[in-house]
């Protein structure tokens, strides 16, 4: 690997990065009892996150090797979409991990599955394994979405949960 595959693997995590900075302590959501009780615990969501962002950043780098490096016209496309795709990543981050807006996640978390198929598709005819490297990653997609549906879900109907034993509603 170039030295510049080193730079490829390691941007995507930024966006991890930047989120546990903004979190000294993460708790909040992940500590609420109506979180999914299928939900994994934080450190397996943070430890999949940053996993899933190496394996896109060699994908990444695959593409652009194979491309002829430099950043030309010919990577406009499947680099730009890629850096789109990982700055809604990123947003998606935040708006789950340090705001707490579980519907604003779960919407960026569609679009972002979009993007991402649409990256598969265009890197697909340049290097095959980058496009199958970015499998893992939609099904990660797939898990953070269902938590953050569910999650949206129960704050919408607090008043549908059901009570702890014991407590009384006026």
């Amino acid at each position: 690997m170039q030295p510049q595959g080193t730079i490829f693997v390691a941007l995507p995590n930024l966006g991890p990065i930047l989120v546990w900075l903004l979190t000294p302590r993460m708790s909040g959501w992940h500590d609420n009892p109506k979180k999914p009780p299928w939900c994994p615990p934080h450190k397996v969501l943070m430890t999949g996150w940053i996993t899933i962002y190496f394996v896109m950043g060699y994908a990444s780098y695959l593409v652009w090797k194979d491309l002829g490096g430099g950043f030309g016209r010919p990577l406009a496309l499947p680099l730009g979409l890629y850096a789109v795709q990982l700055a809604i990543s990123w947003i998606v981050l935040n708006l789950f991990f340090v705001a707490h807006s579980h519907g604003l996640a779960l919407l960026h978390l569609l679009l972002l599955y979009g993007l991402v198929v649409s990256t598969a598709l265009i890197w697909h005819p340049i290097n095959k394994l980058a496009a199958i490297l970015l499998l893992p990653y939609l099904a990660w997609l797939t898990v953070t979405a269902s938590i953050a549906y569910r999650l949206w879900r129960d704050s919408l109907c607090t008043s549908q949960q059901p009570q702890p034993v014991g407590d009384k509603s006026d």
